[in-house]
């Protein structure tokens, strides 16, 4: 069973009374500076001095991960304002390494052998002569060395061309290859934002599963989440056996529903 610490409190606060290096795994997703309507935070601050608040948060995880640990950060852009993420990741080169590079892939477009289109997942449209729809977020994928082993076949998936099996001597047998640094994750579909996603900006619990489960889901102790929101990351943490998870969210109501559905 999960033990819980959940603070109405702002992380940077809330961060700086962990003990050094106790946290395993950090997976978290910050506000991205492109006028989201929260309730309790203006998401319209200049450029540079949001990337140095990033900067401010971004020390704290730092500090209190372990040497062993990974911190898994889900950040997307406007179309308008592509270069944010990027910007993001150069102002952490200080603090982390970039050990690998993740595309969350909301929807996609496929056409199979015999011609047929299919499309599956969900993403929100814009009305543009410029840019195209958004159907992708970025996860970066932190360590404080570049070398913390992960578990790639924990989200292992079957080979297309099952000659690979016998011809490649490192499957050992297995039907079962790395995914890959792209995760197709849609939304689930819901009929009343207010009452089934009551937060602007969630990404899905599969997200936060599929993070615990890289990184090795025996090797999380303890898991941080600074921007809890609605408690999605919390909720993968409790289906995933993760033994204490620490969340911090300056908004009662987002804090309230988060208990809520963890049933606290």
């Amino acid at each position: 069973m999960t033990k819980f610490d959940l603070r109405r409190e702002d992380c940077i606060r809330g961060m700086s009374q962990l003990p050094n290096e106790r946290v395993d795994l950090v997976v978290t997703s910050p506000p991205y500076n492109l006028g989201i309507r929260y309730r309790k935070y203006s998401d319209r601050e200049d450029r540079q001095s949001y990337l140095r608040w990033c900067g401010e948060w971004a020390s704290q995880v730092q500090r209190i991960l372990k040497p062993s640990g990974s911190f898994f950060l889900n950040i997307g852009a406007a179309p308008s304002n592509p270069m944010l993420p990027h910007e993001i990741v150069i102002e952490l080169r200080d603090l982390f390494v970039l050990q690998n590079t993740i595309h969350w892939i909301k929807s996609i477009t496929i056409e199979d052998r015999d011609g047929d289109v299919r499309s599956c997942g969900h993403f929100k449209p814009i009305s543009s002569k410029r840019f195209l729809n958004d159907c992708h977020e970025y996860i970066f994928h932190f360590t404080k060395t570049g070398r913390v082993e992960i578990d790639r076949l924990a989200l292992g998936v079957p080979y297309q061309d099952k000659s690979n099996i016998s011809r490649w001597s490192h499957t050992r047998g297995s039907d079962l290859r790395c995914r890959g640094n792209t995760w197709f994750i849609p939304y689930e579909t819901i009929q009343s934002r207010a009452t089934e996603r009551p937060h602007p900006a969630t990404f899905p619990v599969k997200l936060a599963e599929w993070c615990i489960k890289l990184h090795g889901v025996s090797r999380v102790q303890t898991m941080l989440d600074p921007f809890l929101g609605i408690g999605n990351s919390a909720v993968a943490a409790q289906r995933s056996g993760v033994k204490k998870f620490v969340g911090f969210e300056i908004d009662k109501t987002y804090l309230a529903e988060a208990k809520r559905r963890l049933a606290l």
